[in-house]
């Protein structure tokens, strides 16, 4: 094996990133080598490339970008003793302490100790990644293929926020389009909502929202401040039973308030840039509306639902990659994803050129009836 290996990374404190040669990193006694097979670009990501304010706060440089991935395990460290070189993984990018009062009560994705793969430490935007072996999960190569696997870790974010409530026979409203919104549009679709309508100001994310199983479509530039009535006549004239906010746009918080029915539910999980000024009074107490603000996933709880979902052929994300990159490409395609022209981009390393996906994977047909295919754990 080669002591360097190709690797894109946040150089500096500026925008951009840069790919260079780096050594192989090291595998301690807890870790694992992984020969990076895919990895997507999240949000996450768009912020560090951005260099915006948050990513200013919290980054160090110089480091490997990339927490969502997929591999082969080439190197085990000596303690290793739950995998073996071979076996084709994902990982959960969470590394938590496993001893704090969150972690020791089964609360471990709220752990205040958190270390997170390509925010804290290198990530997989690599040729090679080494991850602790606690983190890995076994993938089963003849269900679920690198490009879908390496989305289980954004997509179990829709799983926990999603199905943290009863979704069967249900009108939920989702806000925002962007690829967690749509996982969870998908999720609605296949867990029975009665009624699925999907708000975003781009065209081409509320086209992928129908593709994905929502009844209906609201583009809230349409409606001016009245947005909220598009979706409550899309329910026939009453509020939604649950509101997934996505976006973590203050219009969107304050329009999903007032879209939810009296006595309804809205999920809080888009994180806004600034602080959010919300009617208390008015749009939550006399609401009786009760309120979910959640984060991540459930280590591994989440994981569990994901693999079903996806293994068994539940829900389908393919039509949500965009594109396929190499890691020489990241850099320039980062625009894609900032003006929603682009949805997933996954980053396949053994692979330098561009290459676009079938035009059908973004058209919109027709979803088969699948209501009731998940029923609410």
């Amino acid at each position: 094996m080669a002591e360097t290996m190709k690797a894109v990374r946040k150089a500096a404190a500026e925008p951009g990133l840069v790919m260079e040669d780096v050594p192989l990193p090291q595998v301690s006694a807890d870790d694992v080598l992984v020969r990076v097979e895919a990895a997507s670009i999240c949000g996450t990501d768009l912020h560090i490339w951005k260099w915006d304010r948050w990513a200013s706060r919290r980054i160090k440089p110089a480091l490997t970008l990339g927490h969502e991935f997929c591999g082969t395990v080439v190197e085990i460290g000596k303690r290793v003793s739950s995998v073996q070189v071979g076996e084709y993984i994902s990982a959960e990018s969470h590394i938590t302490c496993g001893m704090c009062y969150q972690c020791r009560t089964g609360q471990a994705h709220m752990c205040p100790k958190t270390e997170i793969i390509g925010v804290d430490r290198d990530g997989a935007f690599a040729e090679y990644v080494a991850v602790p072996e606690k983190v890995l999960w076994r993938n089963n190569r003849s269900k679920i293929d690198p490009e879908i696997a390496t989305l289980q870790e954004p997509f179990g974010n829709a799983v926990f926020a999603t199905m943290n409530q009863d979704l069967t026979g249900q009108s939920v409203a989702v806000m925002g389009c962007g690829p967690i919104g749509l996982f969870s549009v998908a999720i609605a679709r296949a867990s029975g909502a009665s009624r699925i309508v999907a708000c975003d100001v781009n065209p081409t994310r509320l086209a992928l929202g129908t593709k994905m199983g929502a009844h209906h479509v609201v583009n809230p530039a349409e409606h001016g401040d009245d947005a909220y009535e598009a979706v409550v006549n899309a329910n026939g004239g009453s509020g939604v039973d649950i509101v997934i906010e996505m976006s973590g746009a203050p219009p969107a918080i304050t329009m999903g308030f007032k879209a939810v029915r009296n006595g309804g539910t809205v999920v809080l999980f888009g994180i806004p840039a600034e602080p959010v000024e919300i009617d208390v009074a008015e749009n939550m107490i006399f609401k009786n509306v009760t309120v979910h603000s959640l984060n991540g996933r459930r280590i591994f709880d989440t994981w569990y639902k994901t693999r079903w979902l996806l293994e068994e052929g539940v829900i389908d994300l393919r039509p949500l990659i965009t594109k396929k990159i190499g890691l020489a490409d990241i850099d320039a395609s980062m625009p894609m994803l900032a003006d929603g022209s682009a949805c997933k981009l996954v980053v396949v390393p053994e692979h330098e050129a561009d290459l676009e996906l079938p035009a059908a994977a973004v058209e919109v047909e027709p979803l088969p009836d699948i209501r009731g295919t998940v029923t609410h754990r």
